[in-house]
């Protein structure tokens, strides 16, 4: 025991040690002896430990992972992450690729969804499977009508309609005191969603990138192919096609593009009304809509005919663009001049013609104007007209901006007054009292 105690009092003071050791006696290293290893490998495993020492190894263990994780981020910190991906290259493998599995695809979901004639079938299993109201005189079902049409359609129709009958789906509608609900709300609902999943599908062929975004000449594309299934479009003169293309693509923009990118997200597109507005061109122009419906749709070829006629009325010079002056004469020379600097200097891009200081709206800017004017209402209405009264760019309007708007209008229409009364004073002696 006492020469154990020795060597291992040798192994653990070191050099001090083996000073104090006789002359002629040489102490091995600790690591040579076979017991040290031994013991420095049974203390390692934590097995001859108690319950206080594995817990302060497995915090140690604990502590040192995250030490090495914020060595990690903090090495990680000093470069820039990669953020933009090359999009692959036109005719390269990878391009083909990614087509031939985004055709793949929409094919696939194409092929899930009903036509025409699963459609006239499904009206058909509802109308012979519900029940009248004899209150309101409504068709309706109950749940347990609801699982038998879905029975009988799957039989009829097959698999692909089944998901209109989920239990969700028939807790999404309103439902009267026995619980029943009508089917025609059911039914627009599910032409409503397979007409929506045949437009993303459309617009998804068109997105030559596949990034869910459709630049201009893509809208115009998927408005051109709408045009032949449209009544009220479908007499329109084949050289008015181009034209009236640009027209309804603008409007989509205006309102699906906020930030003025150049391009207009799918999704915004589908849940916005101006698809809606479009779609309303199926009713028969003569029979269902009135002059006066035509006139307020945008996307009329009434109204389309309207906007190029005002662009080519204001457009004197006939090089395709307008002029301040030429825009003053817009909805009779109604608007104070101050607006139409205003215009100007915040949606008109400097003309690259004339060494830069020359200012003329085009067609498409003409558009957004016309929308702004036409659409007061709505926040995109709003917020280009707020830019054109924010004087100054704060975001807000003060004492002075409002003041310095009105100035004008009361100089417009102490001028307009003057004009009416044959060039008297006796009109502004009036407003002056």
């Amino acid at each position: 025991m006492s020469t154990a105690s020795a060597d291992g009092g040798d192994a653990g003071d070191g050099a001090s040690s083996a000073g104090a050791a006789p002359a002629g006696r040489r102490i091995p290293p600790a690591s040579s002896m076979p017991w040290v290893r031994n013991l420095r490998r049974f203390v390692g495993t934590g097995a001859g430990l108690g319950s206080e020492a594995l817990m302060e190894l497995e915090t140690k263990r604990i502590l040192l992972e995250i030490f090495k994780e914020r060595q990690r981020k903090s090495a990680e910190a000093g470069s820039i992450p990669s953020f933009y991906k090359k999009k692959p290259e036109d005719g390269s493998i990878s391009n083909r690729v990614q087509r031939l599995a985004k055709y793949r695809f929409l094919k696939k979901q194409s092929e899930l969804l009903l036509n025409a004639d699963d459609l006239d079938a499904m009206w058909v299993c509802l109308r012979e499977n519900c029940v009248i109201d004899d209150a309101t005189g409504a068709e309706k079902m109950n749940y347990e009508d609801f699982c038998h049409i879905a029975t009988v359609c799957t039989e009829q129709i097959g698999q692909k309609c089944k998901r209109f009958f989920s239990p969700s789906n028939f807790m999404k509608f309103e439902k009267d005191d026995s619980g029943r609900i009508a089917i025609l709300p059911f039914y627009l609902y599910v032409m409503r969603t397979v007409s929506l999943t045949q437009a993303r599908i459309d617009m998804s062929e068109l997105d030559e990138d596949s990034d869910g975004f459709l630049q201009p000449h893509e809208m115009e594309a998927y408005i051109r192919g709408l045009i032949p299934n449209l009544a009220q479009l479908r007499d329109m003169p084949s050289a008015f096609v181009q034209m009236y293309c640009r027209i309804a693509a603008r409007k989509f923009f205006f309102f699906c593009d906020p930030h003025r990118r150049g391009k207009a997200c799918i999704k915004k597109v589908l849940l916005s009304n101006c698809l809606q507005e479009l779609m309303e061109l199926h009713q028969e122009s003569e029979e269902e809509v009135t002059d006066t419906e035509q006139a307020e749709n945008w996307f009329s070829l009434t109204s389309a005919q309207r906007i190029c006629d005002m662009f080519l009325a204001l457009d004197k010079d006939t090089n395709g663009t307008l002029s301040k002056q030429e825009l003053k004469e817009y909805a009779d020379g109604t608007l104070t001049e101050i607006f139409i600097e205003r215009v100007f200097d915040e949606h008109v891009r400097r003309s690259k013609v004339g060494g830069g200081n020359s200012r003329e709206m085009d067609f498409e800017s003409f558009l957004d104007f016309v929308l702004a004017l036409e659409n007061k209402d709505t926040p995109e209405g709003l917020t280009y007209l707020f830019r054109c009264l924010d004087l100054n760019g704060r975001g807000f309007l003060t004492t002075a901006d409002i003041h310095t708007l009105f100035r004008y209008v009361w100089k417009f229409i102490i001028g307009t007054m003057y004009v009416f009364s044959g060039g008297t004073t006796t009109v502004l002696q009036f407003f002056w009292c």
